[in-house]
């Protein structure tokens, strides 16, 4: 990225003074995570913002969501004029390599709200290239529901703190006969997401930067206690799901919890508004991701933003913006509507709609020290965009017994290598 040695005197003033946008200004923004109903809440929120700056105009883009984070690497490889972008986890890297992205840190410096950003936020907005090039808007992170009523039926009334006695549970409840099962297993559309979680929650010292390396180097297929616990994943699939959840998506799994076929399913947020929607929280609640043999719960996290590129010519403008929709007030809003994690600490605790009820399950975990340890997976690697392939056609071959665990464990370590 080039910079100027003599910076115009407005770029100093509109930052460090805090200033809102110049008028007369037109920004061109690009959303990735594209949904009608998403789209719907975007414009409102622009809506808003362009009362208080009627000299503002924002040009909300928005690809299909199955071409967005292509057709936002094409443009911004092309130059086209854009001021404000949405950034996934996913791509951040290969945008800040390749210098796409402004480096945010004199605005975020500057910015009142920023002191109440929570530490995972922080975190994620540098988690490529080590300075924050975007700031999140959001946080997928996993955690347990649980179908309340339907363990009552069966007996059960204590919660589980180990995922050994989630495991135990599952299996007591389970009966095919009945058509009544524990887990709500994930086959298929990324099932790493899942099973990664659980298995490596048995072990300790795992990279945080990378959850397939122990922190000595060493690969984590290379450790006993990822064989014994895939053994253990294996046997719960036996023991306690539904043998064609193998081949379960999103919308299997959720169709299972809420039939009451699967009273425990490990899922992100945005789960909670369709869940209210179709059963009501008299009749689920949501848990911490109970711990491993390890002490732990590793969990990742997922997450998006907003940037700006690094060549456009409205960048202060484009940080008002930004500011105005990364305040706790608006992320809050667009969470409540959206179904994902603030980011702000203030609104678990002063937001009456996240600081109690189901929302105090991620509460305690995004603020927690010691029982939560949130990894990350190798996104920048030439290897990663395979991984899901390889990783689900030998997870699903080894709940089939088709292949052994020993098996499995060599060809993800040898993938690796």
């Amino acid at each position: 990225m080039k910079k100027s040695l003599v910076l115009p005197v407005l770029f100093w003033v509109l930052i460090f003074s805090g200033c809102k946008a110049p008028s007369g200004i037109e920004l061109n923004f690009m959303e990735v995570m594209t949904s009608p109903a998403r789209t719907e809440v975007l414009h409102r929120m622009i809506g808003e913002y362009t009362r208080l700056h009627p000299d503002v105009k924002i040009n909300l883009i928005s690809p299909p969501y199955e071409q967005a984070d292509n057709r936002l690497t094409m443009s911004l490889n092309a130059g086209e004029a854009l001021d404000i972008v949405e950034v996934r986890d996913l791509t951040a890297s290969q945008y800040v390599t390749n210098k796409k992205l402004e480096d945010l840190t004199p605005y975020i410096n500057a910015w009142d709200e920023a002191g109440s950003l929570l530490a995972i936020t922080r975190e994620a907005a540098a988690s490529a290239g080590g300075k924050p090039y975007l700031i999140p808007q959001f946080f997928y992170i996993k955690a347990l529901f649980v179908r309340t009523d339907v363990l009552a039926k069966l007996g059960v009334t204590k919660m589980p703190n180990t995922l050994d006695e989630l495991y135990q549970i599952c299996a007591q409840i389970t009966d095919p006969a009945k058509n009544q099962f524990g887990f709500t297993l994930r086959g298929k559309g990324s099932p790493y997401k899942s099973s990664d979680v659980l298995i490596i929650s048995d072990i300790q010292n795992i990279d945080t930067n990378n959850l397939y390396l122990m922190k000595d180097g060493s690969s984590v297929y290379e450790n006993p206690a990822f064989l014994e616990g895939l053994k253990k994943y294996v046997e719960l699939y036996r023991n306690a799901a539904p043998q064609d959840s193998v081949n379960w998506g999103f919308n299997e799994q959720i169709n299972a919890f809420v039939s009451g076929v699967t009273p425990f399913l490990m899922q992100d947020p945005d789960t909670v508004p369709l869940l209210d929607e179709q059963l009501g929280r008299d009749k689920y609640t949501v848990i911490p991701m109970p711990a491993g043999r390890s002490g732990t719960v590793y969990l990742d996290y997922g997450f998006a933003g907003f940037g700006i590129p690094s060549y456009s010519k409205n960048k202060e403008a484009a940080w008002d913006f930004i500011a105005f929709m990364s305040s706790a007030e608006q992320n809050a809003a667009f969470c409540r509507e959206y179904g994902a994690l603030p980011v702000h600490s203030t609104t678990f605790e002063e937001d009456p709609y996240f600081n109690s009820g189901l929302y105090q399950a991620w509460a305690k975990t995004m603020n927690s020290s010691g029982g939560f340890t949130f990894i990350k997976y190798p996104y920048e690697s030439e290897k990663f965009p395979g991984w899901g392939q390889v990783q689900e056609q030998y997870m699903q071959s080894t709940l089939l017994g088709q292949t052994s665990p020993e098996q499995a464990v060599k060809a993800w370590a040898d993938y690796w290598k």
